[in-house]
């Protein structure tokens, strides 16, 4: 009767099994039959280019088919690659089908440095004098900095300008630990060094409170003095109106000169047509506009690599998410060992993870850069291990609101015993070799663990900023100055000399060609996607 049982219970799992294995096939058939269907070889109308940024814009989209599959939803959203973005508008500057840019997002969700090198090829794209028009029923700040480029802004006679200002919570776990009866055994080297806070405060340090306003304000102004040049209205003003929480309606908004109208989607559509100049509307998205081909341009043998290192550092491989110290500093090795790849460009988007992956990537930018011009492109954030990694490069650049520095080391190691033995009544003994063998979560640490540990830290740090000091070319008690684990937005970071230049991913292939020598190349992407 048991076998029987175990045949039946087998074949049920057989068949689930297989029904999930066809679904799931059925599913990459039709996305790959979908992009087949939807790709265009050559426009042969006039089009406007639509840039509606509300999926997740990344530094490189993954290449396995069933990365965004959602079980619920096989339509699930695909991610946005910030390069694909930037290289079609650069396309359409030429393109003679496409007339201009209608920018259609109500929200962009791209952090804020990928948002600002998006807008900044706008504003490359406006000089061919192509209108662009925008539209949204709601602007979010982010969506209204991006939109702001426009040459006509138009907004819903039911909307608002969400203009209020920035701001960061931090939320703190100090009193769930204590409830729960963790004990946390920090050990740190920087007072900026923030990380830990949550777990050992219940509010935010004077320190932490001094460089989050300081970046805020930074990124902030960088954001208002973007709007301010573009629609004409002063620096004051806007931080007035966002005080007064003033852009409650479209018709303030329109009175204030934030828009150019008040349409309804159907209205701004017609505007479209008349630009046109055609009774039918031709749009084409961003995915679809990859697929248009150019007129054919040789291909040169020199090369430029992009290595991507998008997440946090580990020791190990990597993936798109994550920085593995073998999978990144294999690539950098590889592009130094290829005689056609001219210069390497290290695209960091990193708050940083393992001191020691870090350093093994470190090393590899070094013998890499003895070898050929290598160049630095910050994204959102490279913070600690994301900066490490970047220090020895030949130029850095960064956007005004790259989060950058966080020159600081910091761990943890939880005391889980009490936590154990009150909740669950759970108790442990041990038997060791040495003294020291059992240490872990399982009980306090010594004092003479503590110190050993907190010694270990002490080693990083000082290797982190010689480091930082011969790579930037600064003292190290400089560094030690500008270190302490303290953050910084790119805009302050070029002041104190973490950064060289401000410019985004193609300013950095721009320096790297400069730097090689080269004026004809083609840019590879590495580390290679299976």
């Amino acid at each position: 009767m048991l076998n029987f049982l175990k045949n039946i219970f087998s074949t049920v799992i057989g068949i689930l099994l297989s029904f999930l294995i066809i679904i799931l096939i059925i599913a990459g058939v039709a996305s790959i039959s979908s992009q087949k269907s939807t790709s265009t070889k050559k426009l042969d109308e006039k089009h406007f280019l639509k840039i509606d940024l509300s999926k997740e814009v990344v530094e490189r989209t993954s290449t396995n088919p069933f990365s965004s599959l959602d079980p619920m939803n096989i339509d699930a959203s695909q991610q946005l690659s910030l390069k694909i973005i930037l290289d079609n508008i650069e396309k359409a500057k030429t393109d003679e089908n496409i007339v201009g840019i209608y920018i259609n997002s109500p929200i962009v969700n791209a952090g804020m440095s990928k948002a600002e090198e998006i807008r900044n090829k706008l504003l490359e794209f406006k000089e061919t004098k192509k209108p662009i028009v925008a539209y949204n029923e709601v602007y979010a700040m982010k969506s209204y900095y991006l939109s702001s480029v426009a040459d006509r802004l138009y907004i819903n006679p039911m909307g608002i300008i969400d203009h209020k200002g920035m701001s960061a919570t931090v939320m703190f776990f100090k009193g769930l630990l204590e409830k729960l009866n963790i004990d946390l055994q920090i050990f740190r080297l920087g007072k900026f060094k923030s990380a830990i806070e949550p777990f050992t405060l219940e509010k935010m340090s004077d320190s932490n409170r001094k460089q989050l306003k300081l970046l805020l304000k930074s990124v902030n102004n960088n954001i208002i003095d973007s709007i301010a040049s573009q629609r004409g209205i002063s620096k004051i003003k806007i931080h007035k109106d966002a005080n007064q929480l003033k852009l409650s309606s479209a018709e303030i908004c329109l009175e204030e000169n934030y828009v150019d109208g008040i349409l309804y989607e159907d209205q701004v559509k017609d505007t479209l047509k008349m630009l046109l100049g055609k009774d039918k509307l031709k749009i084409i998205s961003i995915n679809k506009y990859s697929n248009v081909k150019t007129k054919k341009k040789e291909i040169s043998r020199n090369k430029i690599a992009i290595v991507y290192a998008n997440g946090g550092i580990n020791s190990g491989k990597g993936d798109e998410n994550s920085i593995g110290s073998i999978t990144t500093s294999k690539a950098i090795e590889k592009a130094r060992k290829d005689e056609k790849v001219k210069a390497i460009v290290l695209r960091i988007n990193s708050g940083g993870g393992s001191a020691l992956a870090s350093d093994v990537i470190w090393r590899e930018t070094v013998l890499a850069k003895n070898e050929k011009p290598l160049v630095v492109s910050f994204g959102d954030v490279a913070a600690s291990g994301g900066y490490y990694i970047a220090c020895a490069a030949d130029k850095i650049f960064a956007s005004p609101t790259s989060i950058t520095g966080s020159i600081g080391v910091f761990g943890m190691i939880p005391n889980m015993n009490e936590f154990y033995k009150s909740n669950f009544g759970i108790t442990f003994d041990t038997v060791k070799t040495n003294n020291s063998a059992d240490m872990g979560i399982y009980r306090k640490l010594t004092s003479f663990e503590k110190q050993k540990i907190q010694q270990g830290i002490e080693d990083v740090y000082e290797t982190f900023i010689s480091r930082v000091s011969e790579g930037r070319d600064i003292s190290t008690k400089q560094v030690d100055n500008i270190g302490q684990g303290r953050v910084w937005s790119g805009y302050d970071a070029k002041k104190i000399g973490l950064i060289d230049e401000f410019g985004g991913l193609e300013k950095a292939i721009e320096s790297a060609a400069a730097l090689a020598e080269i004026e004809e190349y083609r840019t590879i992407s590495l580390p290679k996607q299976k």
